[in-house]
């Protein structure tokens, strides 16, 4: 059945998308390509314990919530993260993805709702975009953009444009926090008429981002 390197399996309220505030069970992966400079999920990096899918299915059973999410690190980074998806989702989960953008999502099962960044300018990634996902986008998922700083937003506004976003799927504006003020950002998304869903992560707000929440 396969097996994958996890980090953490718990369950918690969803902190951001379009299903934010729902009790969810997340699936933490082990490892990531990216070295984003606002990554707050470092010690996914490494290390983690070696599941078989049949055991983290088992763990995922005993939380009372058809809400799961796959997330790392980089989640597509591991292959048997696309069977763990098709599994869970024959089993009548709801299932989302939440991935850096950097590798390749014609793969991912289309009923996975993909939570996709388009890493900013100040991420230090930009160069790893990978733009051809974005033909594999459907109505149900979502582009990520985090924003650190003006540059930040003025990339953003320009990549909706650039690559039609507007209509394709979900676009999503969260700040970097301690580092870009979510008030002017807000302010900033009004004055332009952006449609996009501007998003404070709610973990972080309610449990300071402790691993685990």
């Amino acid at each position: 059945m396969g097996s994958l390197r996890i980090t953490e399996i718990f369950y918690s309220l969803q902190g951001e998308s379009n299903t934010v505030g729902l009790p969810t069970v997340f699936i933490r992966l082990t490892g990531c390509p990216l070295r984003c400079g606002y990554c707050d999920t470092a010690y996914a990096f490494t290390g983690g314990e070696k599941h078989s899918i049949a055991d983290i299915i088992q763990q995922v059973a005993a939380y009372n919530t058809p809400y799961v999410t796959v997330t790392g690190g980089e989640p597509l980074a591991q292959p048997d993260c696309l069977g763990l998806m098709e599994q869970l989702l024959a089993l009548g989960y709801t299932v989302s993805l939440e991935t850096s953008g950097a590798l390749d999502v014609s793969k991912v099962d289309a009923r996975v709702v993909k939570v996709m960044d388009l890493k900013t300018p100040s991420s230090g990634e930009l160069s790893k975009n990978l733009y051809s996902n974005i033909q594999y986008l459907n109505p149900q998922d979502q582009v990520k953009f985090v924003i650190g700083n003006d540059e930040d937003y003025q990339w953003s506004k320009t990549a909706i444009t650039t690559y039609q976003l507007q209509g394709r799927c979900g676009l999503l504006f969260s700040p970097v926090m301690g580092q870009q003020n979510p008030t002017e950002l807000a302010d900033k998304i009004l004055r332009d008429q952006l449609g996009v869903r501007f998003q404070i992560q709610l973990h972080k707000l309610l449990w300071d981002n402790a691993q685990g929440k």
